[in-house]
């Protein structure tokens, strides 16, 4: 069967601007891939992403590169081996679930031995700011069951306080981007301790987080940019409570599926985590986060404009896609 592929890059401006402690952007740039039999076709998209040295270009590049490959009939299985986890094998991988979906007239998540998806509570994300800012936020979406808090700046105890003020009753992830330190971790975990923070993201850079192993974790501790793929995971135990699955890191569905599997045997929770991304991008995430302890989806809420169809949201319930998105 002869195929054809198509990748392109596509801008959706945010509603906003929205801050992390590396950074700010106005616009969430993406790269959407589509593979066609001439009959049917199935999409993917996927965020490059800096911080792991991905750039539209090098993504599109990628793709170029397993394009004959893909277009001779290459299986999600020998995808794996033939493309690096990252945003690239993403938009790839979850195209070809796509398209074998609609070849088969069944829905991905039968395909992926997923039985009656339902709706989930996801996460809203606050940008960081100045405490008072981020307490203005935390008053605004406090009636979302659930938010993630964006700090990572030497002394957050400020905000963390501020946030938990504006939103007396949401439960609440924080997200340190790797911008604490061995030094500073004890004081915030009192802090969070204080706040009731359910979880905390990433508090130390990625390959210096050793110090996670010998201090007392009074709030369960996520890793991010400490994990990618399934043979991350086994490092992690004893540093780490919690991993945050995100398919532009894993490289697709086809890995995350697998290291969901994997980080509940080794007695790891799960969180499956987004980019700022359309309802695309979201849509087999919702699939992987059946079933996990945390749900961070919202990349849709944050722009100003969607794809449409899009995801339907529902105060904080997100629902598995419509086959009209993906699927």
């Amino acid at each position: 069967m002869s195929l054809s592929l198509d990748a392109a890059v596509e801008h959706f401006p945010i509603a906003g601007t929205f801050t992390i402690s590396r950074g700010s952007k106005t616009t969430a740039s993406v790269v959407t891939c589509r593979i066609s039999d001439g009959a049917h076709a199935g999409s993917g998209e996927c965020v490059p992403y800096g911080r792991y040295g991905e750039t539209l270009e090098s993504v599109l590049a990628e793709i170029e590169t397993i394009r004959p490959q893909i277009e001779a009939g290459l299986s999600r299985e020998k995808l794996q081996q033939q493309m690096k986890p990252g945003a690239a094998r993403n938009a790839v991988d979850c195209a070809l679930w796509d398209l074998e979906a609609k070849q088969k007239h069944q829905p991905v998540h039968l395909l992926a031995g997923i039985t009656s998806p339902g709706a989930l509570t996801t996460a809203y994300t606050l940008s960081l700011a100045e405490p008072e800012a981020m307490r203005a936020q935390a008053a605004k979406y406090a009636h979302r069951a659930l938010l993630k808090v964006k700090v990572g700046t030497p002394d957050d105890a400020a905000r963390i306080r501020a946030v938990r003020a504006g939103a007396p009753e949401s439960r609440i992830i924080l997200d340190a981007n790797e911008g604490w330190t061995p030094d500073s971790l004890a004081y915030h975990f009192a802090i969070c301790v204080e706040a009731r923070i359910d979880l905390i993201e990433q508090p130390l850079p990625a390959g210096r987080d050793e110090a996670l192993a010998t201090i007392a974790r009074p709030v369960p501790i996520c890793a991010d940019e400490s994990v990618h793929a399934t043979g991350d995971l086994a490092a992690l135990v004893g540093r780490y409570d919690a991993v945050n699955i995100k398919l532009d890191k894993t490289g697709g569905l086809t890995e995350a599926l697998r290291m969901r599997d994997q980080a509940n045997a080794l007695g790891l929770k799960v969180m499956v985590g987004c980019m700022v991304g359309s309802s695309l991008a979201m849509a087999p995430a919702v699939l992987v986060a059946q079933g996990a302890a945390f749900v961070d989806l919202d990349g849709p809420l944050l722009l100003a404009e969607d794809r449409t169809p899009g995801l339907r949201y529902e105060a904080s319930l997100v629902f598995p896609p419509e086959p009209r998105l993906w699927g």
